[in-house]
């Protein structure tokens, strides 16, 4: 079989999609990667990457990484970056480029962080560029959270 462009796939599981917003948003992260589409579906929490090539997707998950969206992909091959924060206690931890559309995203982000032993609370709010995790936590812990909940994070 000869190989056309857009031949490679890669799809991500366990995003957070929740809305049609949030399907919106990861379509347009990926929209500036010449060559890759991204196709959210909201119902299986996944996202397919069609490119030309594992360069190129690599592009696009690094991109839907940028615009707040994590998950675990189908090609072991395609890495997703890593947020570094530091595994000990910390009382506070500001984090940004999570993806918060809505009141759903929040409740999950909130959701996921609040298992973490010592986490109190946070000031996510529905569209907000960063806020703050609260209480007495391993920082490592909350974010390893938040990737499980299918959101990317930023240690500020």
């Amino acid at each position: 079989m000869v190989a056309h462009a857009a031949d490679y796939t890669v799809t991500l599981s366990n995003v957070h999609l929740c809305c049609n917003s949030c399907v919106q948003d990861a379509e347009d992260a990926v929209g500036p990667v010449t060559g890759a589409s991204a196709s959210p579906d909201k119902a299986s929490h996944s996202i397919k990457i069609t490119a030309p090539d594992r360069a190129t997707a690599q592009k696009a998950v690094d991109a839907l990484t940028a615009a707040g969206y994590y998950g675990q992909p189908s090609d072991a091959g395609i890495h997703l970056a890593q947020t570094s924060a530091p595994n000990s206690n910390v009382q506070s931890l500001k984090v940004s480029g999570v993806h918060l559309c809505c009141k759903k995203c929040v409740n999950a982000v909130n959701q996921a962080v609040t298992k973490v032993k010592g986490v109190t609370g946070t000031t996510a709010a529905k569209d907000a560029e960063s806020y703050e995790i609260l209480g007495n936590f391993n920082a490592k812990d909350v974010i390893n959270a938040l990737n499980a909940a299918g959101f990317s994070a930023k240690v500020e």
